[in-house]
């Protein structure tokens, strides 16, 4: 009834029955009957007089026990594509394979990563994609991708170095995909792998800047992947900077005057690199470290002790240099290209060792590798470095030399040798 005016509203209290949970919101148990089902009566409160006497309707026959439906062919209604495709668990990724995206049962919790994004460089792992063990899901298939050589107990990656370019980049490609560090396309292809070049990208072959290009690339592709890719300057970055910069302004020499022009033309200089030469290239071969330690390994581009005179810690010569550089002096650059150009400073059998053990003193290391002086050259098979008509030096890999001391990269690719992309440290 309507409450009127001067009444107190009737107020009952709720009994178990105003509680029950609605038949829809109830997981039947197998084995027993659901409760009874309760009228519209049931769910009404009746203000001012008792509830009318309960009568329950018959109960409803008992459910049968739940069975899994028969597993569901996918492919056959034709929900999924090919696997990769849209239907798949996860996102499509390379070659077909599915992205993790927080999925059950991979062995990872939902949203292992922030914002659903995996770390960057992080490769997923067989165990990370999304196989459900439920017979209405589709079973992806993970192909293990071939990977480069094994990572160092630290986490870091194997060490490449490369010798002497000079402009031969078809050889320097192929090169690269024999060792596995590159792909068919010319992508980094070798994840943490670290990879330094050891200097003279241009003069006497046919591509120089196609070869700083190519070097400029895979450093940023090798950061991404979690490797890198790393230069040093060589005598001829240094020879081909002061021909761009100075051209034909005389400097001091030894020998009386010279323009780096001239001396960049007599030491192979090629046209069409200098045409093509821009700001960008400029700048990175400006900004390039002299010296570097890697495992044990002091790094060089030539083999000469006139590092000594720039620093006593490769820290302290890496900055003097590009000081230098940066100070734009004709004489100063031309004495600094000079000093980079001598070589043969570990080849003597008797004076060879103690100086490549003064240069392991100052600066570190257990061994020298360096370029600069060809194989062929250090072992007196060519005459000259440019060589005689007819002669074709045999270069199977690095030299080592200097009682064991110093390994020498530069395989005299310019000399119809070879160019070596060798990983460190040499097998027996």
């Amino acid at each position: 009834m309507t409450q009127g005016a001067g009444q107190e509203p009737v107020v009952r209290t709720a009994t178990l029955r105003d509680f029950r949970v609605p038949p829809y919101a109830r997981v039947p148990v197998q084995g027993h009957a659901p409760e009874p089902v309760p009228t519209a009566a049931d769910a009404t409160l009746h203000l001012g007089r008792a509830p009318e006497p309960y009568e329950p309707r018959e109960a409803p026959e008992p459910r049968e026990p739940y069975e899994a439906p028969e597993p569901y062919d996918f492919f056959a209604a034709g929900s999924v594509g090919p696997i990769g495709t849209a239907g798949a668990t996860g996102t499509a990724g390379p070659a077909g394979a599915v992205e993790p995206s927080g999925a059950v049962g991979s062995g990872h919790p939902g949203n292992a990563f922030p914002d659903d994004e995996p770390p960057e460089g992080y490769t997923p792992t067989e165990r990370d994609l999304p196989v459900i063990n439920r017979g209405d899901t589709v079973q992806v298939h993970v192909t293990p991708v071939p990977q480069p050589a094994a990572a160092r107990p630290d986490g870091r990656g194997p060490l490449y170095v490369v010798g002497d370019v000079h402009g031969y980049l078809d050889e320097l490609l192929e090169a690269l995909r024999a060792q596995g560090i590159i792909d068919e396309n010319g992508g980094w292809a070798a994840g943490n792998t670290r990879l330094w070049f050891l200097g003279d990208f241009t003069d006497r072959g046919p591509d120089g800047i196609g070869v700083i290009d190519l070097v400029m690339r895979l450093s940023a592709e090798a950061a991404a992947a979690g490797g890198y890719c790393k230069a040093l300057m060589g005598n001829h970055e240094l020879l081909l900077i002061g021909a761009k910069r100075f051209g034909d302004t005389p400097v001091s020499s030894g020998a009386g005057t010279a323009t780096f022009q001239a001396a960049w033309l007599l030491n192979g200089g090629q046209k069409h690199d200098m045409d093509r030469l821009q700001d960008v290239h400029l700048q990175w071969m400006s900004r390039l470290d002299s010296m570097a330690e890697e495992d044990g390994h002091l790094l060089l581009h030539s083999d000469t002790t006139a590092y000594l005179e720039y620093g006593d810690t490769i820290e302290d010569v890496n900055e003097t240099v590009k000081e230098t550089l940066n100070r734009n002096d004709a004489d100063e650059v031309w004495d600094l290209f000079r000093k980079f150009t001598k070589r043969f400073a570990f080849r003597d059998e008797e004076a060879g060792p103690p100086t490549v053990r003064e240069m392991l003193g100052t600066y570190g290391g257990n061994r020298i590798v360096h370029g600069h002086s060809p194989i062929p050259y250090l072992l007196g098979q060519v005459g000259t470095e440019d060589g005689e008509e007819g002669e074709r030096p045999q270069v199977e890999g690095p030299h080592l030399y200097a009682d064991g001391l110093a390994i020498a990269m530069d395989g005299g690719v310019t000399m119809a040798g070879k160019l070596l992309v060798v990983q460190l440290p040499l097998s027996a």
